[in-house]
């Protein structure tokens, strides 16, 4: 043997034992509690949503997942955490459109980069937001809404759940992209703004189908459309704002992910699980209490929704010049 490849060759197969003892760790995956991080507080739908999540996961695993509540910063708090953990599969995160997207160009600096820093996993379901108007405003619509803006003397006045909210990028979308003249009105939540609209206080509102739909439902609003691909399940007459010809896509979208480098086998199986639950009939009537459309896809559409939605609202943020600090 010449000198030097009896070193080298104990290198090759130190190398080949390490990488054969990963892969089996790989493949005992889970092997102790998965910590699932909700990066909102507890009681929201996205910290039911993660738990639904977890107990299908601890059923088919056989192997406990368990949520944990880190909430802030428009969920920068809860994310930042699951980018920074270890890439072993024992911390996931089930986060929204808004750290995982919008919030890219909304806070600054940000704490971790969504498309270096995270894992894609699975998407989850997503809650489109309705646009709805005080039953005193003559508009039916939301393409009568846009007209009437535009006649109108002052700006027409829109509430939305908080300055940087997908309900307050919205508007500035619309009012962008229609020229029409509304003023966004932000509040601390969905609540007030639903109560400012209904008095009369403000125009309409610009929020979560679930946060309005009761009132819709009980003609204290007018709803004039749906801000998704599809009308919502919750207010099946509603028309989508494509449907009247506006082309406004904006809704509050759920996905798991982990922390950057995580193994492919695993995000694999995660993937196809989650799947498994959002596509079955059980999973299906579970989010829709939560006023939730199940979505399915692989990690690689996750990624491409993830980029698209980032480049999206950051014209938005800019034009608009808003800012969370």
């Amino acid at each position: 043997m010449k000198i030097g490849t009896f070193p080298r060759a104990i290198g090759l197969a130190l190398g080949l034992c390490l990488a054969q003892a990963a892969v089996h760790a790989q493949s005992d995956w889970p092997n102790k509690p998965v910590r699932i991080v909700a990066s909102f507080a507890p009681g929201g739908s996205s910290d039911l949503v993660a738990r639904q999540i977890a107990q299908h996961l601890s059923t088919r695993y056989g192997q406990q997942f368990v949520v944990e509540n880190r909430a802030g910063a428009g969920g920068n708090i809860g994310v930042d955490f699951v980018a920074k953990a270890p890439p072993d599969g024992y911390i996931l995160g089930l986060a929204t459109s808004g750290p995982l997207a919008n919030n890219k160009s909304l806070y600054n600096p940000m704490p971790f980069d969504a498309e270096k820093d995270l894992s894609p996993i699975a998407l989850v379901g997503e809650i489109p937001l309705v646009i709805a108007v005080n039953p005193s405003v003559k508009a039916n619509t939301l393409a009568e809404f846009v007209a009437q803006s535009k006649s109108a003397p002052n700006a027409l006045s829109v509430g939305n759940p908080g300055n940087g909210t997908i309900g307050h990028l919205a508007t500035e979308y619309l009012r962008i992209n229609s020229s029409a003249k509304l003023q966004s009105v932000p509040y601390k939540g969905d609540s007030p703004a639903m109560t400012d609209a209904i008095s009369g206080s403000v125009d309409g509102v610009s929020a979560p189908v679930t946060s309005l739909v009761a009132n819709i439902q009980g003609n204290k609003l007018k709803a004039l459309a749906v801000t998704a691909k599809a009308r919502s399940a919750s207010l099946p007459n509603v028309p989508t704002a494509a449907e009247q010809g506006i082309p406004l896509e904006a809704t509050v979208w759920s996905a798991m992910v982990g922390p950057a480098g995580l193994p492919k086998s695993i995000v694999d199986s995660l993937n196809s699980e989650i799947n498994k639950y959002t596509s079955s009939a059980e999973g299906k009537a579970k989010l829709a209490s939560l006023g939730m459309t199940p979505l399915a896809g692989t990690p690689a559409q996750l990624n491409e929704l993830m980029v698209t939605e980032a480049a999206k609202w950051k014209k938005v943020v800019e034009a608009a010049k808003i800012s969370m600090q």
